[in-house]
């Protein structure tokens, strides 16, 4: 048969993929590699174009057809494509042990690398070279045999253990849902949240309403539900998913889960030399050592605390005298925050929702990029998608067509929640001199239109596209052609933030936020009084925000840096511990949160969340040159361009931000930005 995977196509045929044709793709493509990369590790004098394009290019096969089928199984997901995909990453985990362990593949990049031409490469190709050379070290390619055996049983171990994790959040997170008949119960919450509600019933064949878990229903009741008895009860079932308590008790549960994992990334680490999984995320990211990263989390703690501390005791004293409620829980934080932010500012998320219907916000966001980089983004309806809600996109300039993306904004059943890029095609020349443009997958998870009416943003939810799409430019607007080092491949994992939490700056000034705002039935520009409300409520407990994000950075890199087989850490008795160092909101004694934390469980972010905050201060920083420049200053958008979306991984990061700003990077910018300064604290 025709294998839709195994085509040359820029735009995978996603109306032609079917699951029965994943494995057998992905089975071919090895097996081919694997007699490819036996012949390319035999060469006694190898050089850039006989060794790395060829192994470039068995890189792009297997990374065209598999970056498809992950993206499928996060957006798509159902019991048969579920099986596949862990089969196949199975089989891959197991090739790139392989491949990571092949030493004499890994002497012919050595003799590549000693080469005299060497330095006659282009640094984008010396960089590649170097880091392969790293992962080869970091995968284990000097170890005994016998050692290198345990390196790969870790390994697929790891893989299948984190694809358990993620599976057993997804099936919690949608085998829960609240049916509610007497509208009365809901009270407070915005008419999109019941229009939501009424339709989520409709699918279940359901009279009534129905709440679930999914981010756009979870999230009005906790802020708006005015019946405190059903706020407690979705949140437990929120903070308990794949957990021993709760709704759904030992169904799905991660406990057991986040400790093999745990124990296995510690022994992997260890067969590498290192003393424990935290300094191994470290060897490929900027930070250096374990103490540079607490001292930094720390530092930020110690400025952000006295700011939280102060924001809680407001709320608890309104909650108190205007509301008669002095048992606060957490629960209620987000229900009375809101009410207070309502009563200081005069505004709420749902007052702006009008303003920002999808289909002005996207075209706004598309136009800022225009702006800022010189591009032009056009709809493309004759390309063929995995849903009806997926829209094809191609970004030119001067005519030209450089990149590709799919945007796949609303939540739905069978969809994994949160917001991500994903890469789908990589740039990169091959060796024939044909340039194969990036292709990426933003996805979100957003209200869907409801009965004719538009998808309505909260601005918290447009921020996020924002985000997603920082990472998509990051991978689309490079001009590296070497593959290992193009967009966001290469690219410091610490670093990588710094495109999507910069470009969140877009929605919060004036100028761009005409261009991404107007009333959804009207068409007009979002008013004065609304902008300056909007813009004064921006760091409304910005205090209470730093310290939540630092809680779940400390969390993560001490679980991981204090990990001992002698007393292993036990991820629930971190978070607590964590919590009373850092928190100034308390959680019931059920709370889970490690459980559903897929992030660092089932995601890239292991004893790496961090990086988060640590990109956030180079974000706020190379912003402060177009605060004293203008925003859409055009010599400031071609220097943040050309230093840092072009390069993609081809230099050091810390090296593209001293080019772009002329210095290293301040954390003042970022403590300016949140408002968080030592007189405020």
């Amino acid at each position: 048969m025709n294998n839709p995977l195994l085509t040359d196509d820029l735009l995978p045929k996603f109306g032609h993929i079917r699951t029965e044709h994943m494995e057998t793709a992905i089975d071919q493509i090895l097996s081919e590699n694997r007699v490819k990369i036996q012949e390319l590790a035999q060469q006694d004098d190898p050089t850039w174009d006989t060794l790395a394009q060829p192994m470039q290019a068995l890189e792009n096969n297997l990374s065209n057809a598999w970056s498809v089928i992950s993206h499928l199984n996060g957006v798509m997901n159902n019991d048969d494509l579920r099986k596949v995909y862990k089969n196949c990453l199975e089989k891959l985990t197991e090739y790139s042990t392989e491949v990571s362990q092949n030493g004499a593949l890994c002497e012919a990049y050595k003799k590549l690398a000693a080469r005299e031409d060497f330095k006659e490469l282009s640094e984008p190709q010396r960089k590649s070279i170097e880091n392969i050379l790293r992962d080869f070290r970091l995968g284990g390619v000097d170890l005994p045999e016998d050692k290198k055996k345990r390196y790969a049983d870790l390994s697929r171990e790891l893989a299948e253990l984190s694809n358990k994790f993620s599976d057993n959040v997804l099936d919690a997170t949608q085998h829960w849902f609240k049916h509610i008949t007497d509208v009365d119960e809901l009270s407070g919450l915005p008419e999109t949240a019941i229009e939501g509600a009424k339709q989520a019933a409709r699918q279940k064949e359901l009279e009534g309403y129905v709440i679930t878990l999914d981010f756009p229903s979870f999230h009005p009741v906790m802020t708006y539900c005015n019946n405190r008895e059903l706020r407690r009860e979705v949140y437990e079932a929120f903070v308990t998913r794949a957990s021993d308590q709760g709704p759904d008790a030992a169904t799905w549960d991660n406990t057991p889960v986040m400790g093999e994992i745990l124990k296995r990334r510690h022994a992997l680490a260890q067969l590498l030399g290192f003393d424990n999984y935290a300094e191994r995320s470290l060897a490929t990211k900027m930070a250096r050592t374990t103490d540079e990263v607490l001292d930094f989390l720390n530092q930020l703690a110690g400025k952000s605390k006295p700011q939280a501390e102060k924001e809680i005791a407001e709320l608890k004293a309104f909650v108190k005298d205007e509301h008669g409620v002095d048992d606060l829980q957490a629960w209620d934080i987000g229900y009375y925050s809101e009410k207070l932010r309502q009563k200081q500012y005069d505004i709420s998320p749902e007052t702006l929702r009008p303003w920002f219907p999808v289909d002005k916000v996207v075209p706004g966001l598309f136009r800022v990029a225009e702006k800022l980089f010189d591009v032009q983004i056009e709809a493309h309806t004759d390309v063929e998608t995995w849903h009806e809600d997926a829209k094809a996109y191609c970004i030119s300039r001067n005519g030209q067509p450089i990149a590709w993306f799919y945007l796949d904004l609303f939540a739905r059943q069978g969809k994994r929640g949160g917001a991500w890029m994903a890469d789908c095609r990589v740039r990169w020349r091959d060796m024939r001199g044909k340039l194969q443009l990036p292709v990426a997958f933003l996805t979100c998870n957003f209200t869907p239109p409801v009965d004719g009416k538009p998808s309505l943003l909260t601005h918290d939810e447009v921020t996020t596209l924002f985000h997603e799409f920082g990472h998509g430019l990051h991978h689309m607007l490079t001009q590296v052609e070497v593959m290992d080092v193009s967009g966001i491949n290469g690219v410091a994992w610490d670093a990588v933030e710094l495109p999507s939490q910069f470009l969140e700056n877009w929605c919060w000034n004036p100028e761009s936020l005409a261009l991404i705002a107007s009333h959804h039935e009207t068409g007009e520009p979002l008013p004065e009084d609304l902008l300056q409300k909007l813009l004064a409520a921006k760091n409304f407990q910005s205090g209470m925000g730093m310290v939540r994000q630092l809680e779940f950075s400390l969390f993560d890199f001490r679980l991981h840096a204090e990990f001992t087989d002698e007393a292993p850490t036990n991820p629930l008795d971190m978070h607590r511990k964590v919590r009373e160092d850092i928190a100034v909101v308390q959680s019931p004694e059920f709370n889970r949160f490690p459980n559903g934390f897929s992030h660092i469980f089932a995601g890239g972010y292991a004893a790496g969340y961090y990086s988060y905050k640590w990109a956030e201060v180079l974000a706020a920083d190379a912003f402060s040159l177009f605060e004293e420049k203008g925003i859409f200053d055009p010599e400031t958008g071609q220097a943040f361009l050309h230093n840092i979306l072009e390069k993609g991984g081809s230099q050091e990061p810390m090296e593209l931000f001293k080019a772009f700003r002329g210095r290293e990077p301040q954390v003042d910018a970022l403590l300016k930005q949140t408002g968080i300064t030592d007189e405020a604290a």
